[in-house]
């Protein structure tokens, strides 16, 4: 795998049209996309086939959090859209974590290689320690991250979602072979917006992550090609 297919770009924006040509020009450079809930909401399906038809892997990226069915029905309408990518919220519990993977080994099961990744979500990397208290789940993010991704694991999942700063912690108790992508990312020449935990691009894949999800450094920039370019070559 090139440094260049660890990068997922976040098309954050409800302009499906500006993250069609988005994902149209950053193709070859980028190793796919990632379309959340902004971007699903306003454009559906349809908007997703739009920027798909890049040919680039989807992230999508709606961190179902629901009861068990509702959770695992939600996961097998998506599975029409091709995804690589699907998740969950680790806080959902690990019976919704176990009907999540069920669906998906369901896709497995019948499609092969249709069968998405499944990540759950630990924390988001927009709350720090104030945050999770004032939520009731203490105060220390490293060790909420390490126990959700425990559970996600125990539960069926293929790995997680989690800050830069949690990836040695993850690696460490979940083992090589789970899935780590990491949000968060930004270059030394790009500011941090409101993220909280953050680190480089290159730091984040020598600390063991497997993908990286990137927004504005690569979609805000001047160049957007040329900005993914550049945080591919400081990954190498």
């Amino acid at each position: 795998m090139t440094p260049a297919d660890r990068i997922f770009v976040a098309l954050d924006t409800t302009d499906a049209a500006e993250a069609a040509r988005l994902a149209g020009a950053l193709a070859g450079a980028v190793g796919g996309v990632k379309l959340g809930k902004e971007f699903f909401t306003a454009n559906g399906p349809i908007g997703v086939g739009r920027v798909t038809a890049s040919g680039l892997p989807l992230f999508l990226d709606l961190k179902f959090h629901d009861i068990p069915n509702t959770v695992a029905g939600a996961i097998r309408s998506s599975l029409a859209l091709k995804p690589m990518i699907v998740n969950v919220h680790a806080s959902g519990g690990p019976a919704m974590m176990r009907a999540a993977a069920d669906a998906v080994a369901e896709a497995g099961a019948e499609g092969g290689a249709d069968r998405p990744i499944l990540l759950a979500v630990t924390v988001l990397t927009s709350m720090g320690p104030d945050d999770l208290a004032a939520v009731g789940m203490g105060d220390d993010p490293e060790a909420q991250v390490v126990r959700l991704a425990r559970l996600a694991q125990q539960s069926g999942c293929d790995g997680v979602v989690c800050s830069p700063r949690e990836i040695a912690a993850v690696r460490d108790a979940c083992g090589t072979g789970f899935k780590l992508v990491v949000p968060g990312i930004r270059p030394e020449w790009a500011a941090k917006g409101d993220q909280k935990r953050v680190t480089t691009p290159k730091q984040a894949i020598d600390a063991g992550a497997d993908y990286l999800v990137i927004g504005r450094p690569i979609t805000q920039a001047d160049d957007p090609l040329d900005a993914a370019r550049r945080i591919a070559a400081e990954m190498a």
